[in-house]
């Protein structure tokens, strides 16, 4: 069965946006994503207001400025999740806008490698809550925010984590990958 890994950016205090929901401190994007999941994954599950800045990579500026990142994105099966159908602009994608869960555990048992969820908050309170998520990745970077979007705010209930690496980048940035315990 193929595994739901989350990765996403996180402040030392906590959110992954700043206060005016942007998150441009984020400075380790391209380390980060050297020593990361591209690898083990062939399908991008997304929510849909993250998918619409995601689509800067389909732009030749992104093939420019960061050639593996754009062809990750380009070549491989992005899944957005929306409330509402809507007409995606982009190569490969799949909207789930009906049946969600039941939609992303067929996901899950369907043949190839891992799905990987970028940013999406709303999105990744639902996998934890329904138990999809196999794999919590949080670069943690050196910034504070001091206030911004929580990362797990609205989360139900408890989520135990269990850490099973971690690895320290040069901007100071620290990836922390947990699998929760079932």
């Amino acid at each position: 069965m193929r595994k739901i890994l989350i990765f996403t950016n996180v402040s030392l205090d906590g959110y992954f946006e700043d206060r005016h929901h942007t998150i441009s401190a984020f400075k380790n994007d391209s380390e980060a994503f050297s020593r990361g999941p591209e690898d083990e994954v062939d399908t991008i599950l997304l929510g849909h207001k993250t998918y619409e800045m995601m689509k800067f990579w389909s732009t030749p500026q992104a093939a420019e400025t960061a050639p593996e990142i754009a062809r990750f994105f380009n070549e491989n099966l992005k899944v957005v999740v929306s409330r509402k159908p809507f007409e995606p602009g982009w190569q490969n994608v799949l909207v789930f806008s009906d049946d969600v869960t039941v939609r992303l555990k067929m996901l899950k048992e369907q043949p190839g490698k891992n799905i990987i969820v970028f940013g999406s908050n709303t999105l990744c309170l639902t996998l934890l809550q329904e138990g999809l998520v196999d794999v919590l990745q949080l670069v943690v970077n050196p910034v504070l925010f001091g206030e911004g979007s929580s990362l797990f705010k609205g989360l139900a209930g408890n989520v135990e984590l269990t850490l099973v690496e971690s690895h320290p980048y040069k901007s100071g940035a620290i990836l922390l990958r947990y699998e929760p315990v079932k």
